[in-house]
């Protein structure tokens, strides 16, 4: 997966341990692009766009920022979901997501029209009527999600309007892509595990990755440019 830069809706006050959680999750990510990026430039020879254990690393990372995003939204509720913050988190991700595509679109062959910040602005709102439903409802929902993909993809859903839904057979191609089926199963998951887990103490840490975690959504944004900018200098100078 709030303050300006956080990638999912937050408790009205910090939870050390989801910023920290972030963080790793930020650590990982950036890991995994940088990889990517240096395959991308021919300076690897890792198969990070195929091998099924990176892809297996990129959905692990996926799914813990979104079920983070469930933790954070469910303990939101618990004090009362204000719509005020909530929308502007809202409008935040939103706002963010369409950067996002417009970037990808300016700078990449395929650009990214519906991944992780579209899936978490979404998905936000369809875990509203899950709020205050019991926990094995929400649970036996979560499993419906993930079994989605596998009774009903059809080409009857491959109607761009229909791309969110995840069940086009044979979808455009993408660098990132998260859609509701299955991608809505680890927001369900991270509702009902919040749940389930003690009661946290809300309050702020100041190490390293609960500050990442605190400005996830600026080093989401920040750090695929920054990172490509650097290897693409260096090797235009011959020094990679």
């Amino acid at each position: 997966m709030t303050d300006a830069a956080a990638l999912s809706a937050a408790p009205p006050q910090r939870v050390a341990w989801i910023d920290r959680a972030r963080g790793v999750a930020l650590l990982a990510m950036i890991a995994f692009h940088f990889s990517y990026d240096l395959s991308m430039l021919g300076l690897a020879a890792w198969p990070v766009g195929g091998h099924w254990a990176w892809r297996a690393f990129a959905m692990a990372i996926a799914g813990s920022f979104i079920a983070l995003s469930g933790v954070s939204l469910q303990l939101a509720a618990a004090g009362g979901l204000g719509r005020r913050a909530f929308l502007r988190r809202l409008g935040m991700l939103v706002g963010a997501a369409a950067l996002v595509t417009l970037g990808t679109w300016a700078a990449m062959p395929y650009p990214v029209t519906f991944g992780i910040l579209h899936a978490i602005a979404l998905f936000s709102i369809l875990a509203l009527p899950f709020l205050a439903a019991p926990s094995w409802a929400v649970l036996v929902a979560a499993a419906l999600v993930l079994l989605a993909p596998w009774v009903l993809t059809s080409p009857i859903f491959g109607h761009p309007l229909l791309y969110p839904l995840g069940l086009d057979p044979t979808p455009p191609p993408t660098v990132d892509y998260e859609p509701i089926f299955p991608w809505f199963a680890p927001m369900l998951v991270g509702l009902v595990a919040a749940r389930h887990l003690p009661v946290p103490r809300r309050s702020a840490a100041d190490d390293i990755l609960a500050r990442m975690g605190r400005h996830s959504l600026a080093i989401y944004l920040l750090h695929q440019p920054v990172m490509l900018g650097i290897l693409i200098g260096l090797t235009r100078t011959g020094l990679l």
